[in-house]
């Protein structure tokens, strides 16, 4: 058993200071969780709300399912829209399904 624990730190019962240095790793971690996970989210999540309250009938928009078409109706009392997809097919998708609005005039370059 010798070889797995060296005499000398099992001898000696540890390691000095544990707490002072546990506390110090748990902020240290608590700061890399909130800048590299946290705040960008939260950025991400504050802009689509800002993109899904500024829809308006007639913007272009591309829709989470890969779906491309132009609003023909938004309901301010529910969380739905209608969407034309062409002049003959339209669809009814959550105003939160929309990831992001196109440039005017995209629907005829595709």
């Amino acid at each position: 058993m010798d070889f797995f624990i060296a005499n000398a730190y099992a001898q000696q019962g540890g390691q000095e200071g544990g707490t002072a240095s546990l506390i110090i790793m748990l902020a240290l971690f608590g700061l890399i969780f909130y800048f590299l996970i946290y705040r960008p989210q939260a950025k991400r999540v504050k802009e689509h709300k800002t993109l899904v309250s500024s829809l308006q009938k007639g913007d272009e928009v591309l829709v989470q399912g890969g779906l491309v078409g132009r609003i023909s109706k938004v309901s301010e009392e529910s969380d739905f829209m209608v969407i034309a997809l062409t002049d003959a097919v339209e669809v009814t998708v959550q105003k939160a399904a929309v990831a992001a609005v196109l440039p005017k005039g995209s629907m005829k370059t595709l």
